[in-house]
Formats: structure tokens, sequence, C-alpha cells
């Protein structure tokens, strides 16, 4: 640790989150040396011109971090032979939805335990894992950490498993991180898909009926809050921090069929903002930014969908994207970026991500600098698309 900086490696570096946690370090000077892995080129990664610096050919390294045989690139130190990263953050692993159950195995499961197994055979300082909220059964009231273990997707199955997987492995100095649907800046996920679909009713002056009820939890976290959380955790868990005692620590709900999650010493902690974020909110934040009528289809509409949910989705796909196309083209987009207001099957359930991260607040005093989701966060992620010249 030079200068009393830590070394910091960055698995999934250019991902979203990768990159506002490279830049969050690199814009305070929080590290001695950093290396960003990644299996796409930063050149190929639609990097915004703000991380150019952070996310410099300097730092980036390219590399298939669920290969074994990549780990020697990965974990080899630029500055100190034999020596070893302070910090290693797992931000990589597969991101697209709708994926099969083997896919997600491949390269999400198998890149974090094999990252994990590396860092303790190396005496790694701090490995943070970067989980998802989706693991929890799905209730409208927040769930805290040690509740009811019922993964909704599968990618929230394979993210379960490899928490449990990478909680047993001794010598692994492991927090694991569990957050629900972010956004901010160039975000092209949950909320962004939103926006999209809210941009085709604005051109074609249509009102927005969305599914379900008002009163669905969504919950959100921003991005720069994200970045700071893992980088708090890492802080925290260097000082030899373990677990204060309490019942929200002190047991692990059991799964459906009897298998049970992390193992109780293991740091679990939720980081969600303090919205508690609901459709309705959505549906309120979407009126007043796009001047349309907005509203909620009802009980019949929203019980058929539930029903045939692969050919309402197709449906609603078939409806979005031509037109979205359409003002791609009319607004000479020749780049339009990851933009799409295409919708995943396991985007649209009616499950509730609702989450209470009063616990890592508590333990590590971490303050929330984007408190909720609202019409002005909104009109900022629309303004980051227009500076890139995505948006139609």
């Amino acid at each position: 640790m030079a200068d009393g900086k830590p070394s910091v490696l960055i698995v999934g570096g250019l991902g979203f989150i990768g990159r506002f946690l490279a830049q969050h370090i690199h814009k305070n000077q929080l590290a001695s040396t950093v290396r960003l892995v990644d299996k796409v080129l930063p050149q190929l990664a639609h990097l915004a011109p703000e991380f150019t610096e952070a996310c410099s050919n300097a730092v980036f390294l390219q590399a298939d971090a669920s290969r074994e045989q990549s780990m020697s690139r990965i974990f080899d130190h630029p500055d100190i032979p034999g020596g070893k990263w302070d910090y290693v953050f797992n931000l990589g692993g597969e991101s697209a939805w709708s994926q099969t159950y083997e896919i997600y195995k491949l390269r999400s499961h198998q890149l974090s335990v094999t990252l994990a197994k590396e860092s303790a055979k190396r005496g790694v300082g701090v490995f943070v894992e970067a989980s998802t909220g989706m693991v929890y059964s799905s209730n409208k009231t927040p769930r805290v950490e040690s509740d009811k273990l019922k993964p909704w997707t599968k990618m929230a199955k394979v993210k379960l498993e490899t928490e449990i997987a990478m909680s047993k492995l001794p010598g692994l100095n492991l927090v694991i991180l569990r957050m629900p649907h972010v956004y901010g800046d160039y975000d092209h996920k949950y909320v962004s898909k939103v926006l999209c679909i809210a941009r085709v009713h604005q051109e074609q002056s249509n009102e927005l009926k969305l599914l379900w009820t008002e009163d669905l939890r969504v919950n959100t976290l921003h991005v720069e809050d994200a970045a700071r959380a893992l980088w708090t955790a890492a802080e925290w868990k260097r000082g030899g921090n373990i677990m204060p005692p309490s019942p929200t620590l002190s047991r692990r709900n059991t799964l459906s069929k009897g298998e049970e999650g992390p193992v109780s010493d293991t740091p679990v902690f939720n980081i969600v903002d303090h919205g508690e974020t609901t459709l309705g909110d959505v549906s309120k934040i979407i009126g007043e930014v796009f001047g349309i009528k907005t509203g909620f289809q009802g009980t019949i509409i929203s019980q058929f969908a539930k029903l045939n949910l692969d050919s309402v989705v197709d449906d609603l796909n078939e409806d979005f994207l031509q037109p979205w196309a359409d003002m791609i083209e009319r607004a000479k987009i020749t780049r339009p970026g990851p933009l799409s207001p295409f919708l995943e099957k396991e985007l649209l359930k009616d499950s509730d991500l609702s989450m209470d991260g009063s616990l890592f607040e508590k333990t590590t005093g971490f303050k929330y600098l984007h408190e909720k989701f609202t019409a002005d966060e909104a009109r900022k992620l629309i303004e980051s698309y227009k500076r890139m010249n995505w948006w139609p």
C-alpha cells in the first residue's frame, strides 16, 4: 500500500458501474495503482469523454476473467513484483436479461468464483462482490439482509449461488453488496428503457399506460452512490471490521429448497436510496418530464399479461422498436449507442424489488448524495444521452 493508498483491481471496469467507480477513484486520487479489466476494449465501450483519463489504456487490461488462464495476467502487480492487490472489485459477468441459466453460470458464476479463488490464494486485502436485490422474495415490505431468499430471475438465482459459493472460500476477505435498479448518466438498463418508451409515446401523442399497479416496488440507486458505496465497503472491511452482533446478521433465512444463504459471518449489505421508488412514482415522473398522460392498464389487462407474458412482451416490443428506429433515423443519429426500448420478460415481471439499506448506513456511516429518483434526475439522464448523440 504505497503512501497509505491501496492498489485497486476492478473487474468489469468498463461496465456501467465500473467506469463510475474508476472515475470516483481517479477524481479523488484514492489509489496508488489502478487496473481495469474487461473483455471489451475502451474504444467499443461507449465511454463518454469524462471517463477518458480514468479508463485510459494506461490502466486497462483486456482479459476474460472467467478463464483460469487469465489469472496471472490479471493479478500480477504492475508496480510491485510479487505484490498483491489491496482491493478487488468484481463488477464483471453477464448483465443482459433473459439469458439461459447456463450462460449466467458460465459468464457470471464461473467468473466470480475464479476471481475469488485467485484472490484468496494471493492474499488480496478485500474482495467486494456486486450482487442484486432480486435474490429476495418479492414483497412490498422492504427486505433486510436476513430476509427470505427466493430469486425471481435466472440472473438473480445464479447471483445467489455465487454469493454462497464465495462465502465458503477460506482466506477470502469478502464483502457482498446487493443493489436494486442502478441508474444515472449513460444508463441503458431499466430506467433508460422506461424513458425510451415514454419518448415514443410523446412522439405519437399517446397516453402511456403501465402494467401492474402503482404500488409495485421498483427500488433505485444512483450509479455515483453505487460507486461510493463500493469504495466505502472496501475501506470499512480493510479496517478489520466484522459484523456487529445483530439478529439481522446472526442468521440467514433458508431458501425454499432448504438451502442456506451466504454463511453468517460474511458481510452482506443492501445498497439502495431512500426513495422507496414505486411504479406510481415512475409514472408521475414520466408525465412531468415528457408532458404526456400516464396511468395503469387495470386489473383485467394486467392479469391477462401475467398469464401471457411472453406474447405481451413480444407485442409491446413490436409497438415500440420500429417507431424508435424511425425516430433515430429522422434525427440522423448514425451511432445511437446502447439505448433501446426493447423489453425483456424478466424485467417486466410483477415482482417487488423492495430493499432496506439502513444496515450499511448504520454500520459504515455512509450517506447518499442522490436520495431518490426524481424528475430532475430523469432530465439529467436524458441530457447525458443528448451529449452522446443517442437521443432522438
